[in-house]
């Protein structure tokens, strides 16, 4: 007999078998209470002990471990560098992607109810909020769920599901500590619980937990080395601790060294100008090399011949690859007992302090922040060693002696560039359910109201400094940026950077808000032939706010910050939106072996109006041992605060490359073609108050087999077609395909060309499809027992396209992509478990497919081919192990190993212009702690 509908740990069906009598219970993804076995929706649960014996404490570690869980930046180490553009939104939060559908399309509860999103960015619930010490176990609908929920359940549902009815005390420690350090991770809960519902008729659930997250530092792994060009992978900065030189504009600056050419100088007799010239690397030089962490610029990787005397210097090594996190979550529950009718009252909390650290600062020649004063002066003390070397290879600048150096240079005694973020998040929710008689039948009901909030404010650490006083710092001379191997900074030139410094300066924050109110009543309404039909009617009410500051500085007070990152343009005075919400479901047993479900939920939003949601699945058990089941539904994704009111910012395109596309086939400027000038229309960026809702179209059909008594396999097909997709596209993407995007082209009554529509626009299309297999089996082994179990999930079909009208794109699957989800083609997770009396030990494989590898444009140009260059990223596959003792009464020692094989992350070509993470590895994918070993001790002291 199939036991548990839906993708089911073996200890979750070890449980069960021992369960109370069974009674009706809601199950994430339906509103009706029926029986557990009931459901037909693919649903994965995941208990507190499965956790525990992988090593998992936290809500983000979980969901890395999830196969249906897509390969975003929605983790600390994938966002945990410069970033920019929406990832800037991410930062000391965490996030969930079902699916591959993106954070903001996976629906996050808290024991079935939702919680305000993450404070600073407006979307997508902060995981590091979830009270996971509380949890008892985690549902995961992996089903499209909008015809109950609402917005975002388009990739599916997670519900965190906390101890109910718990009496006792027990404290919980947990040590994770890497073997080739940083990165350390413990945790330290206390649990208690007083009452019982059945017997006294109330219950306090109270918890606290402190849970730390220690840095890890890429120099502290030897996998992080962006310098192997053998492979297809160098740095492109020429921001170096050894300062590069470089030409500049002469419109812009007086003469300097190289002269008054921008693109640089050439040698004699030669004609390519070379520009970011490190005297290193000139013929009889030192050589890059002889600085710790630098390499030669490799020009022909980077397909830049102008650049073939530079310095280039490893960011990744300097980044911080995991961020250091130090979290407090509590709850504290009161229920009360009346009859059959439970009243409870829920109070949620957390406090989570992040910090992002990455390369230090790289200061450039640029009339912004680099004026022709604070260029390198005659007057420095390596002035004279740099004129005498450049000139032995390039003598036509010896008649600029005396002139200044414009030069590129990392700020090492700067230090790192800091971001430390601080969120708080909480809710308070109190509802009550029951029994009640209508019609003489009996029905449950469900009521609750909740008020919760997130809030979260980044400020400047380390590495930043105030652009004027630095730039008169540099100017002084005293500061060297041409230090030669084994020379150091004078006391005088560290003080003076330091005296710059913009450490503490609040960057941007921004606060979420959800009010909600809520009620539901189900139960059977008649009887078929076939059994009762049961039905469900809901309501639900929400307003959900937020706000945005950017400078957390007077207006009038605002000296510029060198490269901080600030938001001011999107600065939000607090928006809030009204959401009403009916919704209904029918559970039909069209025969003994059939049941159909219809389900629908219209929602009114508070400006851009209704939108109505279906939902049909059914479930067919012909014969005891075999399932059939599936689904069809349509979902929304609401526009995010963001997307709808962000400021319009109106900004001249500075360039002289754009041409009018409507006017200029070629679209290269040639001012002698008519058309085809040089032209510089107004940018318009920002909100967009009109955006409709992303809608989608999803369907699943799976079966589930049950064979034997000890033996079950399911395999379930979906699609999901996200339409209606909210997007911002490059210029140059609109200018290549003007035919779509002729609309966002703005033109006088002449026709003239005055601005270019950059805003967020409703235009485009997703296709994703999948396979998720999964199989358990479970027997005896000499005195004990043992079971294992494999899910997995196949990707058959990723691929999108910009506006309806355009034809969709190549493949994404197994192929790399800058930003969004990674297309992996096939994940797995396996366990292996067997328990003798008081000992128990699980072995866990976890696996994720290899993918095509990026190509750097040297490469991809046909300018050069890496003697060991292999296309394909190699797959990652690690293993854990755990065993478990409960012979103390009232003690679990629960001790492992994660990465048991010490497998490092396997090399791809991720470096990206110092503004992601990763380097020569993707943070998407795999984990880069390396081997280490655990310990839990949970004692129970009554």
């Amino acid at each position: 007999m199939i036991a548990l509908i839906g993708i089911v740990s073996p200890a979750i069906a070890q449980e069960a078998e021992q369960a109370k009598p069974i009674q009706r219970v809601e199950i994430t993804g339906s509103s009706i209470k029926r029986i557990a076995k009931e459901g037909a929706l693919p649903l994965e649960i995941i208990s507190r002990k499965q956790m525990e014996d992988q090593g998992i404490v936290t809500a983000e570690q979980l969901i890395a471990n999830l196969n249906v869980n897509g390969n975003g930046s929605d983790n600390l180490a994938s966002n945990s560098d410069v970033t920019t553009g929406a990832q800037r939104g991410n930062n000391g939060a965490s996030s969930a992607n079902l699916r591959g559908q993106g954070a903001d399309s996976t629906l996050v509860l808290l024991n079935g109810r939702r919680v305000a999103t993450y404070g600073m960015k407006g979307s997508a619930v902060d995981l590091n909020s979830i009270p996971f010490a509380a949890v008892e176990r985690v549902e995961v609908l992996k089903d499209g769920a909008s015809a109950i929920y609402g917005t975002d359940a388009i990739g599916g549902v997670i519900n965190f599901i906390t101890k109910k009815n718990y009496h006792g005390l027990e404290a919980n420690v947990f040590e994770d500590a890497t073997q080739h350090g940083g990165s350390n991770i413990a945790r330290a809960s206390l649990t208690g619980g007083w009452g019982d519902l059945d017997k006294d008729g109330y219950n306090l659930l109270v918890t606290g937990a402190r849970a730390e997250n220690n840095a890890l530092k890429g120099s502290q792994r030897d996998f992080v080395n962006a310098f192997q060009p053998n492979r297809g992978v160098s740095v492109d900065t020429r921001g170096s601790p050894f300062a590069n030189v470089f030409g500049v504009s002469p419109t812009s600056y007086g003469k300097t060294l190289l002269g008054t050419n921008a693109s640089g100088v050439a040698l004699p007799g030669g004609t390519t100008l070379y520009n970011g010239i490190s005297v290193l690397d000139l013929p009889g030089g030192k050589g890059c090399n002889s600085i710790d962490g630098m390499q030669a610029y490799d020009e022909k990787l980077w397909d830049t011949p102008g650049a073939a005397y530079g310095c280039a210097w490893d960011t990744g090594r300097a980044a911080v690859l995991q961020q250091p996190v130090t979290s407090n979550n509590g709850l504290a529950r009161l229920t009360i007992q009346r009859g059959e009718h439970q009243l409870f009252a829920e109070l949620v909390g957390s406090q989570v302090t992040s910090k992002k650290s990455f390369s230090p600062n790289q200061i450039s020649p640029s009339t912004v922040n680099f004026p022709y004063s604070s260029f390198y002066p005659s007057t420095g003390s390596a002035y004279n060693m740099v004129y005498n070397e450049l000139v032995k290879v390039f003598p036509s600048i010896a008649a600029n002696y005396g002139s200044p150096i414009a030069y590129r240079w990392r700020c090492m005694e700067c230090g790192n560039r800091e971001i430390e973020t601080e969120s708080k998040a909480g809710r308070l929710q109190v509802g009550a359910d029951g029994p009640l008689t209508l019609f003489g039948r009996r029905f449950d009901y469900r009521i609750g109201a909740s008020k919760a909030y997130s809030e979260a404010e980044s400020h400047l650490g380390k590495g930043y400094n105030y652009t004027v006083a630095l730039a008169n710092a540099l100017g002084t001379g005293i500061i060297n940026p041409f230090l030669l191997p084994g020379e150091k900074q004078s006391q005088a030139a560290i003080d003076l950077i330091n005296s710059t410094s913009a450490e503490g300066v609040t960057m941007y924050g921004g606060r979420t808000t959800l009010t909600q109110a809520d009620a539901a009543l189900s139960g059977e309404i008649f009887n078929l032939p076939a059994g009762a039909v049961m039905a469900a009617l809901g309501t639900d009410l929400r307003r959900e706010g937020y706000s945005f500051n950017g400078d957390g500085r007077a207006a009038a007070a605002r000296p510029a910050i060198l490269n901080a990152p600030f938001d001011d343009q999107n600065a939000l005075n607090e928006k809030t939106r009204d959401i009403k919400a009916v919704y209904f479901e029918f559970l039909i047993p069209v025969t003994k072996s059939l049941e159909v479900n219809i389900a629908g939920r219209q929602d009114h939003y508070s400006g851009f109006g209704n939108t109505f949601n279906p939902k049909y699945s059914f479930r067919f058990q012909p014969i005891e041992s075999l399932l059939f089941r599936g689904s069809y539904n349509t979902g929304f994704r609401a526009p995010s605060f963001n997307q709808l009111f962000n400021g319009v910012t109106e900004s001249q395109y500075a360039g002289k490359d754009l041409a009018d596309p409507a006017k200029c086939p070629t679209l290269k400027v040639d001012s002698t073609k008519p058309g085809c000038e040089s032209i510089t229309p107004v940018i318009l960026t920002g909100g967009k108050t009109t955006l409709g809702p992303e809608t989608a179209k999803q369907g699943t059909v799976g079966v589930v087999w049950q064979p034997l008594a000890n033996f079950s396999m399911n395999a379930d097909l979906w699609e999901i077609r996200k339409q209606n997709t909210i997007d911002s596209f490059t210029l140059a993407t609109m200018t290549a395909n003007y035919g779509l995007f002729k609309d966002q082209f703005l033109r006088d009554a002449s026709g003239n060309l005055i601005a270019v529509d950059q805003r967020w626009v409703n235009a485009g299309e997703r296709i994703t499809r999948g396979l998720e297999l999964g199989a358990r089996t479970n027997g005896k082994l000499g005195q004990g027992t043992w079971s294992a179990s494999i899910d997995g999930t196949r990707l058959l079909e990723k691929k999108s396209r910009a506006t309806t009208t355009s034809d969709f794109g190549p493949s994404e699957i197994g192929k790399f992509l800058f930003t969004g989800d990674l297309g992996l083609k096939w994940k797995h997770t396996a366990f292996v478990t067997y328990k003798q009396g008081d000992w128990s030990t699980t072995l866990t494989n976890v696996y994720r497919a290899g993918y095509k590898d990026q190509v750097l444009p040297g490469v991809a140009n046909g300018v050069v081919k890496p003697v060991d260059l292999d296309p394909d990223v190699k797959p990652y596959s690690i293993f854990h192990l755990s065993l478990s003792y409960t012979g103390v009464p009232g003690t679990t020692i629960t001790a492992g190993i994660k990465n048991l094989l010490d497998k490092d992350p396997p090399f791809a070509i991720t470096y990206d212009s110092n503004s992601g993470a990763g380097s020569s590895w993707e943070p998407r994918v795999a984990d880069p702690r390396g081997r280490s070993f655990t310990l839990m001790v949970n004692h129970k002291f009554f």
